[in-house]
């Protein structure tokens, strides 16, 4: 086991990285469990391959344990699907002394952190994350939103989970589409600040998308790490260190609003072409060499995941994608600040970006993609 520590404080937090550590959930998750009932959250798909065990565990503890069920997908971090989940916990008699589980990938711990955070005002959370994605980026640092017609992740809030458990075993049955769209986010740490972390991941990449268990386990590990490194500095995005955390998600947000916020492209893909782009486009600023651009794309295409806007399945113009831009969360006095690189582990963040040279930048990597 590892257990890592966010430092915020009276809000500090532990993540435990732990394999088989569902099979002793209800060990784990006892610190959190008040009055002999427990709340949890899943997706329909994550509940039949999970829930069965966890519910025997808990009940086997003398713990009552309740479940509400949300369709899988992107499309359920929604108005609806929040007003059904508070109603549901106001049903179930929620205080603001009890702890609501999240058991799922991102979406859920992105609906279910949300809604702890406005029900009577707050309670407590858990994250039990079940993709790499999850595990590695999402569960970890306190956002929480819904998607609305406008963008992704544009109503929320910061509120931090109580504990985090990850159960590497998990990532098991998580299909490889889905397991590569997760490594996005894993070799998004080595681009930050940590070029060494990224030639690991270059070395061994495949290893961690196979489930080996030591470099899932390194893989794992080093993200969080460095994910409760940056939020420790910067919980809430008021400096520009816990915005170097969205390397790719300019651009990526702009991608997933162009093919719909679903199974078309997921989040982490994404991410992934998204992070190519800045680095292509940082090249053509001049600030990086073109080489480290290829490199990642090199990196990302050996992986078999998507690298080119054409992959994406994009086909907006370079307008287009940057009006979906002008409703990200950064932007502030009509300018918007973009991730870009000055190489491989060194990024920052670039007040100065013209949105028309990044439309004409998109239309050019459209035309070079035929």
């Amino acid at each position: 086991m590892a257990r890592l520590t966010i430092a915020l404080g009276q809000r500090s937090y532990e993540i435990a990285v732990e394999a088989g550590a569902l099979d002793g959930v209800a060990d784990h998750v006892a610190p959190w469990i008040k009055r002999n009932r427990s709340l949890w959250v899943s997706d329909s798909t994550v509940a039949e391959r999970h829930w069965p065990r966890i519910a025997a565990q808990l009940e086997a503890a003398g713990v009552a344990a309740a479940l509400h069920i949300v369709p899988a997908g992107e499309a359920s971090k929604s108005w609806a699907e929040l007003a059904r989940l508070t109603d549901w916990l106001l049903a179930e008699g929620v205080e603001r002394s009890d702890t609501v589980f999240a058991l799922g990938g991102g979406m859920i711990g992105d609906l279910t952190g949300f809604a702890a955070s406005i029900v009577k005002r707050g309670c407590d959370f858990v994250q039990v994350p079940t993709t790499l994605l999850a595990q590695v980026d999402s569960s970890v640092g306190g956002k929480t939103a819904i998607n609305t017609a406008a963008g992704k992740n544009l109503i929320g809030a910061f509120y931090q989970p109580r504990f985090v458990l990850i159960d590497p075993q998990v990532l098991s049955t998580l299909p490889p589409r889905e397991m590569r769209a997760g490594y996005a986010e894993v070799v998004k740490y080595g681009l930050i600040d940590d070029a060494a972390f990224f030639e690991w991941c270059e070395a061994h990449g495949a290893d961690v998308l196979a489930g080996h268990p030591d470099a899932l386990h390194h893989a794992i590990t080093t993200s969080v790490a460095a994910k409760a490194r940056i939020v420790g500095e910067d919980e809430r995005e008021t400096k520009d260190r816990r915005a170097l955390l969205n390397l790719g998600h300019t651009f990526g947000h702009a991608l997933e609003a162009d093919t719909g916020f679903g199974e078309r492209l997921l989040h982490g893909e994404a991410v992934g072409v998204g992070m190519v782009l800045a680095l292509h486009y940082s090249a053509r600023r001049g600030l990086c060499a073109s080489r480290d651009a290829d490199r990642l794309a090199a990196h990302f295409q050996a992986c078999s995941m998507p690298v080119t806007l054409q992959d994406a399945g994009v086909t907006a113009d370079g307008a287009e994608l940057v009006d979906h831009m002008r409703h990200d969360k950064k932007m502030a006095g009509g300018t918007l600040p973009f991730l870009l690189a000055r190489g491989i582990g060194q990024t920052f963040l670039c007040h100065d970006v013209d949105l028309d040279d990044v439309a004409a930048f998109l239309d050019e990597a459209h035309a070079d993609a035929r």
